[in-house]
């Protein structure tokens, strides 16, 4: 049931677009969604008499309170919607994250004389970004390429050809050499660059085209050099494209998304074909999506993946309709300023496409949740006979605390279950009883509001303890598991220096090869739990910065700090915003006050 404040919000909800967060009772941030009336979207999940499904009446059970943002559009909503979902990862929503960021080839077209580079970070900069690529070597070959063949720069320094003398790269004819006066004009450098650019967009047949007329031009004016380097640049091309695998007849720039689900568990797979090429491709997992509706599920894995990506094919074929197609569409066209197709084939080639996307998300499936895990067994097998712990340990928590010279102390919890990470069960700690950098007793702490946690809950413990550190950190761990009367729930530490185990009751530590499987998932489960304690530890510095600094603007209470947290993310956003980009979550007034005061 609503409580009178979650009453009072919903009377009092505009009809207009926007964002609604649903929150539980600790101010969690449940579920994220958008809404072309947020009067109308709101109010109909309280309407008694109307059906849900089950995702969605759980969901309704939990709800305590709620916050909204208003945009002017619907389109406006659903970005905003999106980038929220990415920074809050709510349980209710679909969280996009894959294993890997793949390699991506950017062209700096943002500087008057474009790079080409290899990144694995997709930013919106102005410059062009063409992938995923998969596999990287493909990627890496790309750049080789263009390096070798058509003589875009590869160094970092501002272009004004004021320089005396052109540097080896020239020479070796592997730059145009834009850094001299004379040597290259800019006009000649950007039919260079659109040329880079005709090859990364898989058009070969209108580079060809292209390269031909130079290489007869320049043959006429006999400029014989000149003409053979275009001819050879025509036959590389060719070449490239002969190794490039056709699965098209007609040549198309599309994406494919499918998938393959068994319980919670779910492989989405995503093919990249350009000009009508298979240039890469994306796994998504999931291990425990406990409400799976197909029309939610992609609608939220699109949103996610488009907001970031480079670039926005004219066609992506689906398996099922979504939900919000059409906005979807109308999104995504914007983005591309050209109309792009959500497509569900039913039949031809297409349909056959798809199959096949589907069946290799079946293989991903397998691969990664019943053939990765019979190696998991036996890798647990080897931990327990390795440790001489009494059970397989299946169920393992990690414990490291974070801070920096004793202040913000946190500590992090992270569990692994039959050898994979279960990222929705980590708990961060906020260290209270410690004062300083007393890294033992910040480990007693943790371990021991843990476990008194779930004693008092009655929940099961763990089959291993770990903790990073040495027989420090081990020794006060084992301290607070006996005043909890748990002594004898087998615990160990790994030490990152010699990556050395040590064992609650034994003098020596167990030292493994460094080859070792066992060692490894070790390894994996320390270094998760630190990277979990690092990230926490500079939220929390993050946030104490945020608000000591937003709390010098009058007007801006805590209802605003949040709303700008989450819009913005960092203070050093909000003092690059402008005004007018701070208003709608402000007011016009209080961001003029905060661009002042932020100067």
């Amino acid at each position: 049931m609503a409580t009178e404040i979650l009453e009072a919000k919903l009377d009092n909800l505009p009809d207009r677009p926007g964002v609604y967060l649903f929150q539980d009772g600790k101010g969690g941030i449940l579920y994220i969604g958008k809404a072309k009336s947020l009067r109308h979207r709101v109010r109909s999940y309280f309407q008694s008499a109307r059906g849900f499904d089950h995702k969605t009446e759980v969901l309704k059970s939990k709800i305590s309170n709620l916050e909204y943002i208003v945009t002017d559009t619907e389109v406006e909503a659903l970005i905003l919607e999106s980038n929220l979902v990415r920074k809050n990862r709510p349980k209710f929503n679909v969280n996009l994250k894959d294993d890997k960021a793949f390699l991506h080839i950017k062209l700096t077209i943002n500087e008057p004389y474009p790079r080409v580079l290899l990144t694995r970070r997709v930013e919106n900069d102005g410059a062009r970004y063409f992938g995923p690529y998969l596999p990287a070597s493909l990627a890496r070959n790309i750049v080789k390429i263009i390096n070798r063949h058509f003589l875009l720069r590869t160094c970092d320094i501002e272009i004004t050809g004021g320089l005396e003398r052109p540097c080896l790269e020239y020479h070796i004819k592997r730059c145009l050499g834009p850094c001299v006066a004379g040597l290259c004009s800019h006009e000649e450098y950007q039919r260079a660059v659109q040329d880079v650019l005709l090859l990364l967009e898989g058009k070969n047949e209108e580079l060809v085209r292209s390269l031909t007329e130079k290489m007869i031009q320049s043959s006429e004016q006999q400029r014989y050099e000149a003409a053979a380097f275009y001819r050879d640049r025509v036959r590389m091309v060719r070449e490239l494209a002969e190794r490039q695998k056709m699965v098209l007849t007609r040549a198309a720039d599309v994406d494919v998304f499918a998938y393959y689900r068994e319980g919670t568990r779910i492989a989405l797979q995503l093919f990249t074909l350009r000009s009508g090429r298979v240039v890469g491709k994306r796994e998504f997992f999931w291990e425990d999506l406990e409400y799976f509706v197909p029309s939610q599920f992609l609608r939220d894995a699109l949103q996610q993946y488009y907001l970031s990506a480079g670039f926005v094919p004219g066609a992506i074929y689906l398996p099922v309709e979504i939900e919000d197609q059409d906005l979807i569409a109308r999104w995504l066209s914007g983005k591309k300023s050209r109309t792009v197709h959500l497509l569900v084939p039913r039949r031809g080639e297409k349909h056959d496409l798809l199959l096949l996307v589907e069946r290799n998300a079946k293989i991903a499936f397998e691969n990664r949740f019943k053939i990765l895990k019979s190696d998991k067994q036996r890798v647990l097998e080897q931990l327990q006979k390795d440790l001489e712990l009494p059970q397989l340990p299946r169920r393992i928590e990690a414990f490291d605390v974070s801070n920096i010279q004793g202040s913000d102390t946190v500590a992090s919890v992270v569990v692994c279950e039959n050898g994979v990470m279960k990222k929705s069960e980590y708990r961060k700690l906020r260290i209270r009883s410690v004062e300083g950098p007393h890294d033992f007793a910040s480990v007693y702490e943790a371990v021991h509001r843990r476990y008194q946690r779930l004693l008092a809950e009655q929940r099961p413990l763990p089959d291993l303890i770990l903790i990073d550190g040495g027989t420090g950190q081990l020794h006060y761990a084992y301290q607070a598991l006996s005043e909890l009367s748990i002594e004898d729930t087998p615990l160990a530490s790994l030490a990152k220096r010699e990556e050395h185990i040590f064992l609650q009751g034994q003098d020596e530590p167990l030292i493994l090869p460094r080859t070792s499987a066992v060692l490894h998932l070790l390894q994996e489960i320390r270094d998760e739990a630190h990277r979990f304690a690092v990230g926490y530890h500079r939220q929390r510095r993050a946030m104490r910065d945020f608000t000591s600094e937003l709390d010098k603007v009058e007007g801006i209470g805590e209802k605003r700090k949040i709303r700008l947290l989450a819009n913005f993310g960092s203070l050093h956003r909000i003092r690059e915003a402008s005004v007018e980009e701070l208003k709608p979550f402000v007011g016009e007034k209080i961001a003029r006050a905060l661009k002042e005061k932020l100067k």
